[in-house]
């Protein structure tokens, strides 16, 4: 018998490749152990602090004993109620809170559990190429089957779209995707929406929209899929409060959508959990009913830090374009580094620039020759990681 007969047993474990970017993590840190100063723009973690009034009420709603019983798998009333409030203010969409919403501990959890709901083994589902990594392992885990969609500044991605519908066999049964994008920062318009609602509808496609950058936008406002008239017969869009309101770890977000599949994934949680903790619950309502400036300051200092390090790299020679919303920066590996590819290259970065990024290929085969770049540090430490980035390029240090 082999020492390693039991995970040999840890069926699903096998159809999930390595952690890429756990590679540039352990370079991380071990640099950090040896007394190096590493600026990590790499993991899309919030540094922010959650807004005071959310906090408060928090903490206020955690006082009270009753409170801390179970809650509800599908979501406290209140906070379902909100969220319909909130669609209809910020999208003029209906939302039914009792059979179109459910809250989800965060977006993440309530997609990964959806799709355990609703995709079988050898089920196709198409995915953008690159993307969110759980949208690629969701599937997976599920058992279903991986069709990449080619996503890019140079592609068409609803022809690349049409022409997998095309010639794949099974045909789909869902499509995953997210708009504005992680991690490319791809935008799309309601006309685009309309579309792929026809596309899905004529070929019975089940929609998964991630909207988890929904409000973090330099530029005009990111559409909802629920905004299209015939959305709700076929798709589902997953919105978070981690970003637009700087409460990543408090892990509450919803889902909004088609019935049938709201129905489906509160029946998974009901076995699976009894919620988020109440309070947190509390307290989200409160976020959503939030002064929409309280979102846009967040947006304001991300928007310095973007410039701040797009600017700076553009000046040390490294061309890349500014992403008019989300909270990451997609470049293009410099020229005479990109035969090495992404790994190696952000290897390079920590070594050599004392910067951490992600490497495009952890996000799919189509990302490679790219990094992604998190504004998750102020904006001095950025300064000091495009410094550090000039260097390494051979620019002359500002």
């Amino acid at each position: 018998m082999t020492d390693n007969w039991l995970s040999e047993r840890f069926h699903r474990m096998r159809r999930l490749p390595p952690y890429v970017f756990s590679e540039v993590v352990q370079q991380m840190m071990a640099a950090r152990r040896a007394g190096d100063d590493i600026i990590n723009l790499g993991m899309g973690n919030p540094d922010g602090s959650t807004p005071p009034h959310i906090v408060e009420r928090l903490v206020e709603a955690v006082r009270e004993t009753k409170n801390h019983r179970y809650s509800m798998s599908k979501g406290i009333p209140g906070l379902r109620n909100q969220i319909a409030e909130h669609y209809s203010e910020r999208y003029d969409v209906d939302i039914d809170p009792e059979h179109e919403a459910i809250v989800t501990i965060g977006s993440k959890e309530g997609l990964a559990h959806l799709v355990l709901a609703c995709i079988g083994p050898e089920d196709v589902v198409f995915v953008p190429n690159p993307t969110y990594p759980i949208h690629i392992y969701s599937v997976g885990i599920a058992g279903g089957n991986i069709r990449s969609v080619p996503i890019g500044p140079d592609r068409d991605f609803f022809a690349d779209l049409l022409e997998a519908g095309r010639t794949t066999w099974p045909k789909p049964k869902a499509l995953i995707f997210s708009f504005p994008h992680n991690p490319t920062a791809a935008m799309v318009d309601l006309e685009f929406f309309e579309r792929l609602v026809d596309w899905a509808r004529r070929n019975q496609v089940m929609l998964i929209h991630d909207f988890a950058y929904a409000d973090l936008m330099f530029e005009g406002r990111a559409p909802s899929l629920m905004q299209v008239p015939g959305a709700k017969d076929v798709g589902v869009e997953f919105y978070s409060l981690s970003k637009s309101y700087n409460m990543p770890g408090w892990r509450v977000g919803f889902a909004v959508g088609n019935k049938q599949m709201i129905a489906a994934l509160g029946r998974m949680k009901s076995y699976l959990d009894y919620g988020v903790f109440q309070p947190i619950q509390i307290a989200a309502v409160i976020a959503l009913r939030s002064d929409p400036e309280v979102t846009r300051g967040i947006v304001e200092t991300y928007r310095s830090r973007r410039d701040a390090l797009c600017d700076g790299l553009v000046r040390a020679g490294w061309p890349v374009d500014k992403p008019r919303g989300t909270m990451f920066v997609w470049a293009q590996i410099p020229e005479q580094y990109r035969d090495e590819g992404s790994l190696a290259f952000c290897k390079r970065l920590v070594a050599e620039a004392k910067v951490a990024a992600s490497p495009g290929i952890g996000f799919g085969e189509f990302g490679e020759g790219y990094v992604r770049f998190a504004l998750v540090e102020n904006e001095p430490r950025i300064k000091q990681a495009v410094r550090g980035i000039r260097k390494m390029l051979g620019a002359e240090v500002e």
